[in-house]
Formats: C-alpha cells, structure tokens, sequence
C-alpha cells in the first residue's frame, strides 16, 4: 500500500466519523434532510469523496434519525487502491443517543461488516460481525456515542459561547468493540476562504497519536462554520509526506442559516 493510499483510507475514516465531533450549537442544529459532501484532495489531485446525511425513521418502535456516511476514492486514486466505507448510526431523536450503529467498509480487499445494537439502560452494547457470524455483549459507559452520533450529539448539546481559546474537551466514545476518550481542543476563531465565499469559522485541534502517518501528535486541524448549524468546513491533516485535505463543496437542507462574510 503506498503512503497515498493510507492517507486516503484515513481522510475517508475522519470525514465519515472523527470529523462529526467537531460542532458545537444549542437547540436543534439539524434535522431531517441535512446532507454534506465533503472533496478530499491532495494538492490539486481529488483523491476521493465523502457525503453525510439525516433522515428520520422508527426503528423497533423508537423514532430515530438515521444517519449515513459514505466514502469512496475516484480516479487515479481508485486504480490504485479502492476504498468504499459505509458508517450509520440510528440516534433516539428523545434521548440523543445511538441505538444502532452500522460499518461496512472495503479498503482495498479489507473488509469489515459490524452491526453494534446499543442498551444504554444496561450499559451493554451486542457486537455482531457478520463477517465471521459472531455475536458478543461489550461493557461501555454511560452517555458514550459512537463515531457518527457524536456530533450530532454535540450538535444540540454542548455551548460554544462558554468555550474560550485553549480549552479542551473529552467525550466518550465506542467504536468496534472498544471504549475511547476522545479529545479535542478549541484553537479559537477564524474567516476562511471556501468555495462558497469568506466563512467565519471555529477551530479545533483533535489530539490524535503520532506515527508512520502523522507527523507529530496536534497534526489535523478542523474548521466548522460559526453559525448555528455548525457544519464542517475544512479539515486538514499535515502528514509524512505532505498536507491533504477534505473540503467541504455541496450541502442542502440546512435547519439554520449559513453565515457568509461580505466585506
């Protein structure tokens, strides 16, 4: 696999769950609709692309918003190294936790098919692979969200108007089989150039661990929009060998207005 290709593999990984941690808004800040589509490139190459979207079902007799991520390479990038990633989570629109979470993924021949169904009253989560047709009951803590649901989680909940410059902030999260504190750290405030126009932005810096990819540990920075949707705006990762980001080029169905800088 060429350093290229797993930088592809984690962008589309980030832009479909990492990067759905990074927003902060009071109220409801989304809402059946909603849908993103994220551009990741390298330099000018487009090496793939990723979308995100909400709509609202029941599921066992529980209202939910069900949410869909989907990530694939293009191009020149596809003949090298073929990636498709399927995430959803299924969030009780009541209580604001998942009650399903779905990852089928297909990175050049790697495969996984997992299926996680949430008891938030026992605090027990039942891990099925279908892939290899094992079940499996796994401990988690109380009020963790999986990859998706968390920012749609933090979306609602969380102020960014008591947030000051260098503060951090930790979540629980579950992801395969494991529980995770994640944390992110709020850089302050920033306008950026987008293909929309000048966007007032918030900035945060995930703490994420160093190695073959990354070139120290505050390597990827995210941007989302300082308005009340709180979508992603920019998200970049200084790497080994280079920078490559994931822009964000289309989105509809917004539940707020989206705030454009006019000089």
């Amino acid at each position: 696999m060429t350093p290229k290709m797993n930088i592809m593999k984690l962008l589309l990984f980030l832009i479909l769950c990492t990067s759905t941690v990074f927003s902060f808004a009071q109220g409801k800040a989304y809402g059946d609709g909603e849908w993103f589509k994220f551009r990741v490139h390298y330099g000018f190459l487009t090496a793939g692309y990723a979308t995100l979207e909400v709509g609202e079902e029941v599921l066992e007799g529980t209202e939910v918003f069900h949410v869909k991520g989907y990530g694939k390479t293009v191009g020149l990038s596809r003949l090298f190294f073929r990636v498709e990633d399927d995430y959803q989570t299924y969030i009780d629109k009541q209580k604001d936790v998942p009650l399903r979470f779905i990852r089928i993924i297909d990175e050049g021949g790697h495969t996984k098919d997992i299926q996680i169904d949430f008891d938030h009253e026992a605090g027990k989560a039942l891990v099925h692979n279908k892939k290899h047709n094992t079940k499996e009951w796994v401990d988690f803590p109380k009020d963790a969200q999986d990859m998706v649901s968390a920012f749609y989680y933090l979306r609602n909940h969380l102020d960014i108007d008591t947030i000051e410059e260098g503060d951090t902030l930790d979540m629980n999260m579950f992801f395969d089989k494991e529980n995770y504190v994640f944390r992110l750290k709020f850089l302050g405030r920033e306008v950026i150039r987008t293909k929309f126009g000048k966007v007032p932005t918030l900035k945060f810096r995930p703490y994420v661990q160093s190695g073959r990819v990354f070139k120290e540990k505050e390597s990827l920075t995210i941007w989302v929009s300082d308005d009340d949707n709180r979508m992603p705006m920019l998200i970049k990762a200084d790497l080994v060998v280079g920078s490559l980001k994931a822009s964000l080029i289309e989105f509809k169905g917004l539940k707020n207005s989206f705030k454009i800088q006019v000089d």
